[in-house]
């Protein structure tokens, strides 16, 4: 079994998972290799069954083939992999408010639950459905399969979007809401599930070093960056009715960066963290006015309309955005705070980046030489890492301070097979962190509500902004850094960048 945390009390119960959507691309890609992980890991319970739900007429047979190829990718063995493909099944329906086809479903549930022995017996279900269909999904489940309190537990999996503005959202979270309460539900944003954000609290609060210095006396700025190097790639249909504010920034980058800024939660681990996490998040975002329109960059690379999925070739859809926060509290009172995405750039990366003050008197002491300031970065994507840029004496002679890197890099310290006495850590995927969190009942790392609406609250005027007034996007080329307006905006934030510094 994989080390973790967790007391794992679901595994003396029986378990059936509900796969709605099984036929899609984020089944296939997301859910079933993150549950094969964990059956894989030793982390799903011994009375366990999957069932795949959609409107695609095949069989059980059927559904494995369409599976297996991606599961035969993971660093599993192929008997590993068939031996999780016997434990799903298949069942399908007219649509997915089909109540007739819930029923059956059901009955082919309590079949399975009914030749166990255990006392407890809970049932997941994972939406890999697309938004529209939440509403039927989740009142067809609740009028069919919902297990009784006392055999077990029923858990939600929703998957993103959750709206496309504060409207849409509200009109959404009413139709789930008025179903299941916030105990049932867990709004997945996998990048809650990412090693770096799982670590901040640990991070902040249990190292004195780091809190100390967390606040608006000694930090400059604060810039969360995406990064992809590739543009939509036969999607921009799909990615042309959201854009990069709605599929980035509103959402995963905005999500880190409550965990980046909050206050204390008033306890980080235990029964009682998941609301007191998000609590500390949302008190955040109750900080954060609504943006305007003189705190964005907006940018589209060459070519994005040329996507023959695009249909308006006179697309306004950013690509690329770079927009300027404030947190309005005692802690981070004028400290510029930057979200950054974009597609088509130059690297694939996505980083937290704290730049503090300059040294005082830095200039004076050491001659009008340049000392940068010192920042904290946490990578998160690729190979995570966390690294202070310091400055230190230019080897030889002289005195001449050069900004050089302390490094912790997971790959190396924690990821590697001799890392520690010989064992490797283990380092799953965001999807499998996160289901493994909803088995465990630890809501910490799933967005509520409030959270959301105050997130919708905060973008929906700029978002209705750009579109009621087609804002025009600066033009940039693939491969570049974005549009050179967006380094311009973000240095007289107040952003000071060392030209003369590589990053190893």
């Amino acid at each position: 079994m994989a080390e973790v945390d967790d007391q794992l009390g679901y595994m003396t119960s029986c378990l059936s998972v509900v796969v709605v959507g099984a036929s899609g691309d984020l089944a296939k890609k997301k859910t079933f290799p993150s549950l094969l992980n964990l059956y894989a890991f030793d982390l799903l319970p011994k009375s366990f069954q999957i069932w795949g739900y959609a409107r695609s007429d095949i069989d059980s047979d059927g559904l494995r083939d369409r599976i297996r190829p991606y599961l035969l990718k993971l660093e599993h063995s192929a008997e590993v992999v068939e031996q999780f493909l016997s434990l799903v099944q298949y069942h399908s329906g007219k649509s997915y408010g089909d109540l007739d086809a819930f029923v059956g479903l059901k009955g082919r549930v309590e079949a399975f639950e009914n030749s166990k022995s255990e006392e407890k017996f809970n049932r997941l279900f994972y939406f890999a459905i697309p938004p529209n269909v939440f509403a039927e999904t989740a009142s067809a489940i609740k009028q069919t399969c919902m297990q009784e309190e006392v055999k077990g537990w029923t858990r939600l999996i929703v998957e993103k979007p959750f709206g496309r503005d504060l409207e849409s959202f509200e009109e959404l979270n009413t139709a789930l809401s008025s179903q299941f309460s916030e105990d049932h539900m867990y709004r997945i944003d996998h990048y809650l599930g990412k090693e770096m954000v799982q670590n901040l609290t640990v991070i902040r609060f249990s190292n004195m070093m780091f809190e100390r210095i967390w606040n608006a006396d000694n930090i400059q700025m604060v810039i969360l960056t995406f990064k992809e190097p590739f543009g939509t790639d036969g999607r921009g249909g799909y990615f042309d009715k959201f854009g990069i504010i709605r599929d980035i920034l509103q959402n995963h980058l905005l999500q880190v960066l409550t965990l980046l800024t909050c206050e204390s939660p008033t306890v980080a681990r235990g029964p009682r963290a998941g609301n007191a996490i998000r609590d500390a998040k949302v008190h955040v975002l109750n900080s954060i006015p609504p943006i305007e329109i003189e705190d964005c960059v907006l940018g589209q690379y060459e070519g994005y309309a040329d996507d023959p999925t695009i249909t308006n070739k006179d697309t306004n859809t950013p690509t690329f955005a770079a927009i300027r926060l404030k947190i309005n509290n005692p802690r981070w009172a004028g400290v510029p705070i930057i979200l950054k995405a974009g597609k088509a750039l130059n690297e694939r990366k996505a980083e937290m980046r704290l730049q503090l003050k300059s040294a005082p008197a830095a200039d004076y002491l050491f001659e009008g030489e340049d000392c940068p300031p010192n920042e904290i970065v946490f990578r998160m994507q690729p190979h995570e890492a966390i690294y202070l840029k310091t400055n230190v004496k230019k080897p030889g002679f002289g005195n001449k301070p050069v900004q050089s890197e302390m490094e912790l890099n997971y790959d190396t310290r924690f990821f590697a097979s001799d890392a520690q006495d010989g064992k490797k850590a283990c380092n799953p995927d965001a999807y499998t962190r996160l289901i493994l969190d909803v088995l465990n009942g630890d809501q910490g790392a799933f967005v509520r509500d409030d959270e959301l609406r105050r997130a919708w609250e905060i973008f929906t005027p700029i978002l209705h902004n750009i579109e009621n007034d087609n804002i025009r996007p600066f033009t940039y080329a693939q491969g570049s850094r974005g549009p050179v307006e967006a380094d311009e905006f973000i240095t007289k934030c107040g952003f000071s960048r060392n030209a003369n510094y590589k990053y190893p």
